[in-house]
């Protein structure tokens, strides 16, 4: 047969010549055969192994009947909320509803419900009571245990009891799918599938529980937020897939434990290379033309996945719990096949607009050790300061970055997944900083530093300041030299825990010292099973067990991003009455250290305040970071030599690249 979608109606399967479709994969979004949307690979991994899998996306969840659309399946309903948390999809950090979805046709909202795979496996459990459910995606994966809410403000159980879901498959998945959909195959009930790595199932008897860590009850949990910080840091120290053991959590009320079998391990580069190489269309489903098409391809479309997890270990970040910290690459041959495939595409100008993924230039372990002995629990490899056994290594990506741009048809090969600049700077070697400023940046490069005050970057699991001090110099001084007019995007973050007034007022008298203002601002999001949630949630690094300043009320947060965005009119009531509150009532008035003139007096027209010319931001944070969930734009830039370097000017619309990931 050829190439073609896999089936979304009964005239697809009868085209097909099938009566009844092995599994049943309802999804949260529209549906896009493309390799980075993870309905995509779930789908063509089972295709390969020989299952029938139909496709039910966005199914009216008021109406039962649209989960009957295929009919019942052979062997399980799968379900996946999303390519992101459809929380995070739908509202902004301050619980107001987002205007777009860009994993909707159209880009309209309303077409999903919150807690979509929740909401999805309920659905089908009305209609099929007996039918195993197997629930997965990033949702999923982030809430397979208890874990704190943030739009409710609570704590909410494991996602596998309140979805009533049979089994919960974390990670990425393609061989834990295959090795359930091969138990049910051979006739195995759901219940018997307790074996599989990367899974979590509930069961009434620890009988055949073995090798298991038992975490504090739901009860216990509930009781005490320190206990929630030290059971979440027990499960973020058993990531890895050589060294975790199984987790068992206990609901008293319910008579019944929730059991999380280790990690999959990681994929080989051969097996890597196969999974992105499957038949995939690479775009959405035509019928969603007449209807706008699917806005999230364009960010993806011509842009090449070279990797897959971090050692980065960003404390907001959810990488650590899906994706894992052992970072796992495809050869240069199958990215080069697949650039080579993107070149023929008719709307392809030229530019392939990433090589990456979470972190672009991390293409090995970052120790030899990892894939025997696993990463460290207890130790981070680049924070506070690079391990002395920290491979650093630029030459493979160097290679492939090379091999790419002597493609015929290609113009430009662009980085926009993020650059791990504390990474680079352990490289003695310049030639990948020198090869990346000549080649590889369009107008703009971004990079993460998020905060300027050490306190606030400590409880981040950033580098020091210093560090991206000498990085910003380093990048200057190559641009100079190579006659390049290229700038920073730095993304920056506001109320993170850790972030007084006194270190939100120290960020602001920094971007007033760099005559910059940014238009959007993003605010920490505590998003599910991250270090910095559990910090925001209960008051506690869970990583010291000490205690860490949040600012948790809204009138606090606005303090604090208005500080960044001090400039703007609408802001002058939260700056004056944030730079009072913390007796910096010194940076009130007319000099040129000060940030806000008097109340009642209006900056002057000629476009002055602080005795520093304002500029804007203008770029766009990407939405689409596995695991990174944020909001807010990246700002404005200085050209090299004239102040210094780390803010950008708005990159040209034409073939403007969009960003893949965040580090």
């Amino acid at each position: 047969m050829e190439r073609d979608f896999l089936p979304i109606s009964r005239a697809d399967m009868d085209r097909r010549g099938w009566e009844q479709c092995d599994f049943v994969y309802v999804i949260g979004d529209a549906y896009v055969d493309h390799s980075t949307f993870g309905h995509a690979i779930i789908s063509r991994v089972l295709e390969d192994a020989g299952y029938k899998v139909g496709i039910i996306s966005q199914p009216d969840w008021k109406d039962p009947d649209s989960i009957l659309a295929l009919g019942e399946p052979r062997l399980a309903f799968l379900v996946m909320g999303g390519n992101m948390d459809s929380m995070v999809n739908h509202y902004s950090v301050s619980k107001k509803r987002r205007r777009t979805d860009a994993f909707t046709p159209g880009g309209v909202t309303g077409k999903r419900p919150d807690h979509a795979a929740v909401v999805y496996c309920n659905l089908i459990r009305r209609s099929f009571p007996h039918k195993p459910i197997i629930v997965g995606g990033i949702e999923a994966s982030l809430r397979r245990l208890a874990h704190y809410d943030y739009w409710s403000d609570s704590l909410k159980r494991s996602l596998l009891l309140d979805a009533q879901a049979d089994l919960l498959l974390y990670g990425m998945g393609e061989r834990s799918i295959v090795e359930v959909a091969e138990a049910l195959d051979s006739g195995l009930a759901i219940s018997d599938i307790t074996y599989v790595r990367g899974s979590v199932y509930k069961t009434r008897s620890l009988e055949s529980v073995y090798d298991a860590l038992t975490l504090p009850s739901w009860e216990a949990l509930n009781e005490s937020r320190r206990t929630y910080a030290e059971s979440f840091y027990t499960q973020y120290c058993n990531t890895d897939p050589f060294v975790a053991k199984r987790l068992v959590e206990p609901y008293e009320a319910e008579g019944c434990y929730v059991v999380q079998n280790p990690p999959q391990e990681p994929l080989t580069t051969a097996e890597m290379d196969h999974v992105y190489a499957l038949p995939y269309m690479r775009t959405y489903h035509p019928s969603y033309e007449k209807l706008g098409g699917v806005p999230a391809i364009e960010e993806v479309k011509f842009s090449l996945t070279s990797n897959r997890g971090c050692f980065g270990g960003c404390s907001f970040c959810a990488l650590t719990f899906h994706q894992g910290r052992i970072v796992q690459t495809r050869s240069h041959e199958a990215i080069i096949e697949e650039a080579k495939l993107l070149t023929k595409a008719p709307d392809f100008k030229g530019y392939i607009h990433d090589v990456g993924g979470p972190t672009a230039n991390f293409r090995h372990p970052s120790c030899q050790k990892q894939l025997t002995k696993g990463v460290c629990p207890n130790r981070q490899c680049l924070f506070p300061t690079p391990c002395k056994n920290l491979t650093v290594d630029h030459k493979d990506y160097l290679e492939l970055l090379r091999k790419l741009r002597c493609l015929p048809g290609v113009k430009k090969v662009f980085i926009r997944s993020g650059i791990r600049f504390d990474y680079l700077l352990c490289d003695k070697d310049g030639t990948f900083l020198r090869e990346l400023v000549e080649h590889h940046v369009s107008g703009q490069l971004k990079v993460a530093p998020e905060h300027i005050a050490d306190p606030v970057l400590n409880m981040m699991g950033k580098p020091s300041n210093e560090v991206y001090r000498r990085f910003l110099a380093k990048y200057q001084h190559l641009n100079e030299r190579l006659g390049k007019k290229q700038f920073v995007v730095p993304y920056l973050m506001s109320s993170h825990p850790g972030s007084t007034l006194k270190e939100a007022i120290a960020l602001a008298e920094y971007i007033r010292d760099l005559g910059y203002m940014p238009e959007q601002v993003q605010d920490f999001y505590p998003t599910p099973s991250t270090i910095s949630t559990v910090m925001y949630y209960t008051g506690l690094d869970p990583r010291t067990m000490q205690p860490v300043y949040v600012p948790t009320s809204p009138h606090e947060k606005a303090m604090q991003r208005a500080l960044i965005q001090y400039r703007d009119p609408k802001n002058h009531r939260l700056v004056r009455e944030a730079l009072e509150t913390a007796g910096r009532q010194d940076l009130i008035g007319y000099g040129k250290e000060c940030l806000i003139r008097p109340a009642g007096q209006r900056p002057p027209q000629d476009g002055k305040a602080g005795g520093r010319p304002v500029q804007k931001s203008t770029g766009a944070r990407s939405k689409r970071g596995q695991g990174t969930h944020s909001e807010g734009k990246p700002a404005r830039s200085q050209k090299p030599g004239s102040r210094p370097a780390g803010w950008a000017k708005p990159a040209p619309k034409k073939n403007k690249p969009a960003r893949r990931g965040r580090t």
